[in-house]
């Protein structure tokens, strides 16, 4: 699955100012069934055609936009796929994962957007699995926010480095389950606090994540929360 973000010298947050995902943001696809050739038959819904449905677009957040990244972000990712990003604590692989718009476990499909609000930004992948298989993969992203308190260190294409991770309360809560959590970082000295929750709602795992890029531009310290209209805006589709 194609997502993330790119690395700069020891720390690749602030890549995050411009771009997120890679070629990937039209969603990539491990499995799907293909429909039997029939005339009498409708045609099946792909998991990726879904996902496309579910994803908000600019009409359910007035005043904001939803971006697609574009095929020039490629050289600029931080990893192309999972199996490219490694880190130095296993229980933190699946949160290292979330946090660069990868999707976690064993996902069909998979679909990301951006939405800038001047000089933040918030990320929203959308993963959709087999039965069963989403709560799993949201069983070791909530394992992975409790044991990573202390903070981890990912490296793919540059190494992405966080001091803390502490979970808090929900924008919204929503779906069958959801957590939310806050990251820091230290770029140049001057901390920086990044907000994501992850919604599960059926077979599909919404995550969100927001940094102010701007602030580490400006050396000045950032604190992006999480917009409750784009958070709300996407769980209502999610149903």
């Amino acid at each position: 699955m194609k997502r993330a973000v790119l690395a700069v010298s020891a720390l690749s947050l602030l890549s995050l100012t411009t771009l997120t995902a890679c070629g990937g943001s039209t969603g990539s696809e491990a499995a799907a069934d293909k429909p039997e050739p029939s005339a009498s038959r409708a045609k099946q819904v792909t998991p990726a055609e879904r996902l496309a449905k579910l994803m908000i677009t600019k009409a359910d957040v007035p005043g904001l936009d939803v971006k697609t990244p574009s095929k020039q972000d490629d050289e600029y990712v931080f990893a192309k796929s999972a199996d490219d990003v490694t880190v130095d604590k296993p229980a933190c692989a699946q949160l290292a994962l979330a946090m660069h718009q990868l999707a976690v476990g064993e996902p069909q499909a998979d679909l990301t957007r951006h939405v800038p609000e001047g000089s933040k930004f918030t990320y929203i992948t959308l993963t959709t699995y087999a039965p069963g298989k989403a709560e799993s993969a949201f069983a070791g992203l909530s394992k992975g926010v409790d044991a990573c308190g202390d903070g981890f260190t990912a490296k793919a294409n540059g190494t992405s480095k966080y001091d803390s991770v502490t979970t808090e309360k929900p924008v919204a809560q929503a779906g069958d389950q959801s957590i939310a959590f806050r990251a820091t970082t230290t770029f140049q000295g001057i901390t920086h606090t990044m907000h994501a929750q992850a919604v599960r709602s059926g077979e599909v795992v919404a995550v969100y994540f927001s940094v102010d890029g701007g602030a580490m531009v400006q050396d000045r310290p950032g604190d992006a929360k999480l917009p409750a209209a784009v958070v709300k805006a996407q769980n209502a589709k999610l149903g």
